[in-house]
């Protein structure tokens, strides 16, 4: 590096010491990043005029975590001609791609078995970001492609023997119906409410909870940009008849002129990234123009586009979105997006690097929330144990890149009971080590904003420690958010237990019951009656 490029990266370093901090990144490496990727003319003329690539930025990421970073990587990609490859023929298509260039994955019957059951969409960027020289530990390998081991063996080696491809699909939709996609009685969570006519009206396509937020599965965002094989939503991108869907958007806001608790909007799907900016600004616009709708402050986007399609927001085309982005901030509307990333691999590539940037220029704040996966952002010893200090180091990393990047760590959850949980889950004793490990070996500033939890009908049940009772060691747990929003303020102990992965099924340090399974029961009971006269 000159001295007019180094002065130009720290200009106001007058001590600075070329050996101390190696600095990696020129301009004519951005160069060689944008025709590696293949950006458009107009991509380049975006990164360029709105300075999303600075090179300060990128040798700083690129300098400190040069194991996770595919900025600098030269090597061709593989997949070239199709922004998405999905269903069993996209499958298929990878598979003959990656096979013309030496790859093969193996484990065909386990693989498509897995994308009739679940489904398969992977998205260009996905694909070119997987390391195919040892994809069999890559974790976008394993976040996008389905694997051997995932499904049980009996249905496995029944779907292999099948004599026809009609067999075939009959094994996997009968194997459907164990997989579980409303986990946590999401079905209890319909809202309803009284209209003008005085009739009782359901919104099919929401759930509301929690008291400050409702999520809302609107008709537009039921796909994603590729599918997650631990998906805790299948049934939507899958769709599945008792799936969530919402149509009728002025209903969604004569429910929030009657819950004046509600203060976040949750735009979820399949991805909330999905919605056209049309159909966004018809959630938006009374939100910041009916003064019977001030209590609403907070618009959430939950979307992975920028780990798997970013080069959609560079482009012109997302513009319109941007300005609408920008004018709930100079109204006073938070657009909080909610991105999910699990590895610092997602991160460390002009993609996703200038996609943030230019997000953050138009006033959106992106927050990380992201499950501690098996085999993706959890790793094990070859004996099965959880390795804890390679499982935290990944979080670690992730964290404070995170902070370099200004996006917040929102939080973290363990494996929801949901798919093919056996497969991403490990016992919660050692999610807790993990994540003590995590939390303590970063500053205050780049820990996640709570600690780790778990989805149950009950609520968001985080574990905050252990305890030593009387000398028996146990579990210390405390609700994040709860069907009784009064239950978040007690701290309450279940029994120790080294080989549990399901947090509703820890045992109560005293006495037969937990303190709110009682009410519990009550209030689902209530839900539960309530729906089934909506369905009758």
């Amino acid at each position: 590096m000159n001295n007019i490029e180094t002065a130009e990266l720290i200009p106001s370093a007058p001590n600075y010491n070329p050996d101390a901090v190696p600095f990696t990144v020129a301009s004519s490496d951005v160069q060689k990043m944008m025709e590696r990727y293949q950006y458009s003319e107009e991509i380049r003329k975006v990164i360029e005029a709105e300075k999303l690539l600075p090179t300060g930025l990128l040798s700083r990421l690129q300098a400190s975590y040069p194991q996770h970073s595919g900025l600098l990587e030269r090597r061709q990609f593989l997949f070239n001609e199709r922004d998405n490859y999905t269903g069993l023929k996209g499958f298929r298509e990878v598979s003959s791609i990656l096979e013309a260039n030496g790859v093969d994955i193996g484990y065909t019957a386990d693989r498509e078995l897995f994308v009739e059951v679940y489904r398969f969409l992977a998205t260009r960027h996905s694909l070119n970001s997987i390391d195919w020289d040892n994809f069999e530990t890559d974790a976008v390998f394993q976040l996008v492609m389905p694997q051997p081991g995932m499904i049980n063996e009996k249905v496995t080696q029944a779907y292999a023997n099948a004599a026809t491809a009609e067999e075939r699909t009959r094994i996997a939709v009968a194997y459907q119906e164990e997989t579980n996609p409303h986990d946590g009685n999401q079905q209890l969570n319909k809202p309803w409410f009284e209209n003008s006519e005085g009739e009782v009206e359901f919104l099919d396509g929401s759930q509301h909870k929690y008291p400050q937020c409702q999520l809302v599965f609107d008709r537009t965002t039921q796909n994603c940009f590729s599918f997650c094989t631990y998906c805790f939503r299948h049934a939507q991108v899958r769709g599945d008849e008792d799936m969530f869907i919402q149509k009728d958007i002025a209903q969604i806001h004569d429910y929030l002129r009657v819950h004046p608790e509600v203060t976040d909007l949750l735009i979820t799907g399949g991805d909330g990234g999905y919605m056209p900016v049309n159909r966004l600004e018809q959630y938006v616009r009374p939100i910041i123009e009916d003064p019977a709708l001030l209590h609403v402050k907070n618009i959430r986007l939950a979307t992975r586009s920028l780990t798997f399609q970013p080069e959609m927001i560079l482009s012109h085309k997302y513009d319109k979105m941007l300005a609408l982005f920008s004018d709930l901030r100079d109204n006073g509307v938070q657009l909080a997006w909610m991105a999910h990333f699990s590895t610092p691999r997602e991160l460390l590539n002009p993609s996703t690097i200038a996609a943030i940037r230019r997000l953050q220029n138009a006033g959106v704040n992106i927050r990380s929330q992201s499950p501690m996966m098996n085999h993706i952002s959890l790793f094990t010893h070859e004996d099965g144990s959880v390795d804890v200090e390679r499982s935290a180091q990944n979080w670690i990393d992730l964290a404070e890149i995170l902070g370099m990047m200004c996006i917040s760590f929102h939080s973290m959850y363990a494996a929801r009971p949901t798919g093919e949980h056996h497969y991403f889950t490990a016992p919660l004793a050692d999610y807790q080590r993990v994540f003590n490990l995590i939390y303590r070996s970063l500053s205050s500033i780049n820990r996640p904003s709570r600690h780790l939890s778990m989805t149950i009908s009950a609520g968001k049940l985080a574990i905050m420690g252990y305890s030593i009772i009387n000398g028996e060691k146990c579990f210390a747990l405390q609700f994040t958010e709860a069907r009784n929003m009064a239950w978040m303020d007690r701290v309450f102990m279940a029994k120790w237990d080294e080989s549990e992965n399901k947090i509703n099924l820890l045992q109560p340090y005293e006495g037969e019951k937990h303190f709110f399974e009682d009410e519990l029961k009550e209030i689902e009971e209530s839900l539960a009656a309530a729906l089934q006269a909506r369905l009758a």
